[in-house]
């Protein structure tokens, strides 16, 4: 298995651009990446990387080479997935992202009894509420409300899930409720923005009666973290958008209060995505199967669908 280990090795290194963080991800230290890059080079008799202190650049020879052992591991991994799926056995880790509000709360409670359903297989669980790409950051499969950008992704939807704009009592006090989407421009809301490097500028897109529209809202506050916008919110700071599941305590505590809910928001798709090759895999399918089973009866049973 050492030659495909550097193989395995050489691929995240390629993608991630980095020895120190392809490290990280294959949970080996710094020192054995380098030297599974040296064997492979030794054995190919190329250099694969041109180093210096400062970059890590992919040589011709690398290019070449990395189409070819993408295609070298997508066999083993397929040719794996069919013998698991023969005994019905999945083994192996499982790399899985997803958004902070999700992850916590609906994804992350699933998987001790999924491990113990599975005894061979390992969760990685990443959350984030930025962007994730399957393949540059190796992941199976990534949960997500909204709509993908990356249409060669295949999609499972979980449902669509109903959204709030909230406050606390505080802040109602202090700024009134608004009634619409126009009210919070207008009087111009302390809105409690969700932002990331590279995100767009931010609108909420609300439903009046003429249909879906967009609103350029504006607030002081932003964060890459949704929990922290509630936490805002939860202090008075401001208005936030977020799904129910995410504030159902909250409202039904009344620490925070529905506002402009003549145009509530429109509702978001809730799915994962997952590559072609991926859904093959028995252990994917099977941890799809599972958590989206029991995320639909959470989600239904709290009244939140």
């Amino acid at each position: 298995m050492s030659y495909l280990d550097n193989i395995r090795t050489f691929v995240r290194v390629y993608e991630l651009g980095s020895m120190s963080a392809a490290g990280r991800d294959l949970r080996i230290s710094p020192a054995v990446t380098s030297s599974r890059i040296s064997q492979l080079e030794d054995h190919l008799s190329v250099r694969l990387f041109q180093r210096t202190t400062r970059s890590l650049t992919p040589t011709e020879q690398g290019k070449a080479f990395y189409s070819g052992a993408c295609e070298i591991l997508e066999s083993v991994d397929n040719a794996e997935a069919q013998v698991v799926s023969i005994t019905d056995n999945p083994k192996g880790a499982l790399f899985v992202a997803a958004p902070l509000g999700v992850g916590r709360r609906l994804i992350a409670p699933q998987v001790p009894a999924f491990l113990k359903a599975y005894p061979e297989v390992s969760v990685r669980l990443r959350l984030t509420d930025r962007k994730v790409d399957l393949t540059t950051e190796g992941l199976d499969l990534a949960f997500f409300l909204g709509q993908p950008e990356d249409s060669n992704l295949r999609i499972r939807k979980i449902a669509d899930v109903e959204r709030v704009l909230c406050a606390a009592p505080d802040y109602i006090a202090a700024r009134g409720n608004p009634v619409s989407g126009e009210a919070l421009v207008t009087d111009r809301h302390e809105c409690l923005n969700l932002r990331f490097p590279g995100a767009p500028e931010f609108q909420w897109r609300l439903m009046t009666p003429e249909g879906p529209k967009r609103f350029a809202v504006t607030g002081r506050y932003e964060s890459d973290d949704g929990d922290v916008l509630i936490d805002w919110a939860l202090a008075g700071q401001g208005i936030v958008l977020k799904p129910i599941f995410e504030v159902a305590d909250h409202l039904r505590a009344g620490r925070l209060v529905p506002v402009a809910t003549a145009t509530p928001p429109e509702p978001i798709q809730m799915a994962c995505l997952f590559t072609h090759r991926k859904r093959q895999d028995p252990k994917t399918r099977l941890f799809m199967d599972f958590v989206i089973d029991r995320i639909s009866k959470d989600v239904r049973d709290s009244g939140m669908l």
